[in-house]
């Protein structure tokens, strides 16, 4: 009884309030498209308000806020994968990992676990290709003891052997599976053509280079990377900024400074042009088509973005999507991406998967719009829709207190302009029609794309049963073959 009393007191209250609403509304247009909303008025922070420095120079980025008793710390560390010998490959990663996974010199890794569990604190560390990383997240009234364990971790890692052990195993274990699915086999072969194997974005650990890591290469890597003159802190939550100051200057007391790492090298490779194929016997096929692109810091970069959003990154709203998914249903998702990274040119890729028979039309139909952008001006409707795309999802990069001081600590790591985001809208405004059709013909050319597909090629190469097109119709049916590859050794397989 008192459930429904309950059920119908919410209705009526529900039932107020949309009548008041109607009664203040008044002027709402009939339909919905009518509604003319106010500009959003949005002002990004500034990095300025949020950096400090400790005494020894190590910048920490703060946005304190009370609403609930928890404090995050992150570090971040310039170094990964880029520094590990070539024949050492997933040096960073283990000792990334084993870092919290292995304990302490003066604690156990079990015992650490429950220390942290105690005191309610999620810990993790980590190693990718350019950054490394350590995070606590702690109740206000544990900040003192897990803040103590967590330097305690990183300053002098046990890297326990059993711990080490299982992890490798785990790793191998996970080796086994690279071939299960076309995805993995997609990209690590795409990185292959365009970066080299030489180049650190494209090296896979294998078995042998796991089971050669010893515990001296871990804690030589660790003292390089892990210390605070390669470090940069950020810290969100219910703490006062100058009590947070001075407990990060206690946690780096004693902690001998070393160099910052150099920024990681570019690559060397040079993409040649053409169809490669890697044979799966899959029923659908994973392409990926692309080129060499530029860097962040090119005087094209905001034209490259909206360009690319109204190619095939934007999602329902772009060309290659409604193309190739919408109008023709070849595939589920189709679309393409202009990475330009920080530390050197990145790329431009365009991709789907298709069933077998239907891969050389949807190559097809992706190459038509390539060449459609180039050559034909966009719409002002589509430039219109993509720019306000852009500006009216900004203020969600700063949504979140966390999100504001990671892109203040990512931006000093890769030294991005300051006035960047201050001028973002700005310059996604001055994008014109002609900037898009400019950045197209310089920056997407044809000629020397690379395109890669993993799949039943005897089920590809014929094309449609409708004849609109076959693997025949790119470089005159010519195909690289690239042989799969035995997943604990990274060697080609024999056919």
């Amino acid at each position: 009884m008192r459930r429904n009393h309950a059920c119908l007191t919410i209705i009526a209250a529900a039932a107020l309030a949309f009548a008041n609403a109607g009664a203040h509304a008044g002027n709402l247009p009939e339909r919905p498209e009518n509604i003319e909303f106010r500009p959003l008025d949005f002002q990004p922070p500034n990095a300025a308000d949020h950096r400090h420095e400790t005494r020894s120079g190590v910048p920490v980025y703060l946005a304190p806020s009370r609403e609930f008793p928890l404090v995050q710390i992150n570090f971040s560390f310039r170094g990964g994968a880029y520094l590990e010998p070539a024949d050492k490959a997933g040096l960073a990663s283990m000792t990334g990992a084993m870092i919290r996974r292995g304990g302490t010199v003066s604690v156990s890794a079990d015992e650490l676990d429950e220390r942290f569990d105690f005191l309610a604190a999620n810990v993790s560390t980590g190693s990718g290709d350019v950054m490394s990383s350590a995070s606590l997240n702690t109740l206000t009234w544990n900040l003192d003891e897990s803040l103590e364990l967590f330097i305690d971790m990183l300053r002098r890692p046990g890297f326990e052997q059993e711990k080490v052990r299982i992890y490798r195993n785990e790793s191998i274990e996970r080796m086994r599976q690279r071939n299960d699915n076309p995805g993995p086999i997609l990209g690590r072969e795409w990185s292959g053509l365009v970066n080299g194997w030489d180049h650190y974005s494209s090296r896979v650990p294998t078995r042998n280079s796991l089971e050669s890591i010893t515990t001296d290469d871990m804690r030589a890597f660790h003292a390089k990377v892990f210390q605070p003159g390669n470090l940069i802190i950020t810290v969100t939550g219910d703490f006062e900024v100058d009590d947070m100051l001075a407990r990060i200057e206690h946690a780096l007391e004693g902690w001998a400074h070393g160099e910052r790492m150099p920024e990681p090298p570019a690559p060397t490779a040079t993409l040649t042009p053409g169809v490669y194929h890697v044979e799966m016997d899959i029923p659908q096929g994973s392409v990926a088509i692309g080129m060499r692109g530029v860097d962040r810091d090119h005087p094209d970069y905001f034209p490259l973005l909206v360009m690319n959003d109204i190619l095939g990154g934007g999602g329902f709203t772009s060309r290659i999507t409604n193309r190739v998914r919408s109008d023709e249903g070849l595939a589920y998702g189709a679309g393409s991406s202009m990475s330009m990274p920080a530390y050197f040119p990145g790329v431009f890729r365009a991709g789907f998967q298709s069933k077998n028979s239907t891969v050389a039309l949807a190559i097809k139909i992706v190459k038509e719009e390539i060449e459609k952008i180039r050559n034909q001006p966009v719409t002002e409707e589509e430039r219109t829709t993509s720019i306000n795309s852009f500006i009216e999802t900004f203020p969600r990069s700063f949504e979140s207190r966390q999100g504001v001081v990671s892109i203040f600590a990512s931006d000093e790591w890769t030294g991005r302009d300051p006035d960047y985001w201050q001028t973002y809208r700005e310059n996604i405004r001055a994008v014109t029609v002609e900037d898009i059709q400019r950045v197209a013909r310089e920056h997407l050319r044809p000629e020397e794309m690379a395109i890669l597909v993993v799949g039943k090629w005897e089920e590809i190469a014929p094309g449609d049963h409708t004849g609109r097109a076959s693997m025949q119709d790119f470089f005159a049916g010519q195909r690289n073959r690239i042989p799969l590859r035995d997943p604990l050794t990274m060697q080609p397989i024999a056919e």
